[in-house]
C-alpha cells in the first residue's frame, strides 16, 4: 500500500482520525473504545488495516491510553524522533501506511520494559 496521500484520505476518515493520523493529533485521555478493553484479538491500523498489536501484549498503563508492551512483528511499526512540545520522544508510526499512531516509552512491564502507547482511534479490534 504504501504511503498515503494526505489529501486523499481527508475525504475517507473521520476528522478525529485525519487529526491524529496525517496530523499527528492525540486523543483525549480516557476517551476510547479501547482503553479498558479486555476483548482478545489483534489490533490493526485503523488506516490501511495492518496488524500492529496482540491483545496479549495490551496491559492498563494507567495513562488513558491504550497500551502495549510490544508490536505483532519488527515491522509492524516504525520509530522516529520527536522533539516536538519541547519533550524528546519516540513517535510510532504504521509500519505499512505511515499514519500516526502514538509514542513508545521506556517504562512498561516485562518482557521489553517498553510501553507503546497508542490513540484508540488509530486502531481497529479483530476479535479472536
Amino acid at each position: 500500500m504504501g504511503k498515503m496521500d494526505p489529501e486523499e484520505m481527508k475525504k475517507k476518515l473521520s476528522p478525529q482520525l485525519y487529526k491524529v493520523a496525517f496530523e499527528k493529533g492525540t486523543e483525549a485521555p480516557f476517551s476510547g473504545e479501547y482503553v479498558y478493553s479486555k476483548d482478545k484479538g489483534t489490533y490493526n491500523c485503523a488506516v490501511c488495516g495492518n496488524p500492529l498489536f496482540s491483545s496479549d501484549t495490551k496491559f492498563d498503563s494507567g495513562t488513558g491510553w491504550p497500551s502495549f508492551f510490544e508490536p505483532v512483528s519488527k515491522d509492524a511499526v516504525e520509530y522516529h524522533e520527536d522533539n516536538s512540545l519541547g519533550m524528546v520522544r519516540t513517535e510510532i508510526t504504521c509500519g505499512k501506511c505511515g499514519s500516526h499512531l502514538g509514542h513508545v516509552f521506556d517504562d512498561g512491564p516485562r518482557p521489553t520494559g517498553k510501553r507503546y502507547c497508542i490513540n484508540c482511534v488509530s486502531l481497529g479490534l479483530e476479535k479472536a
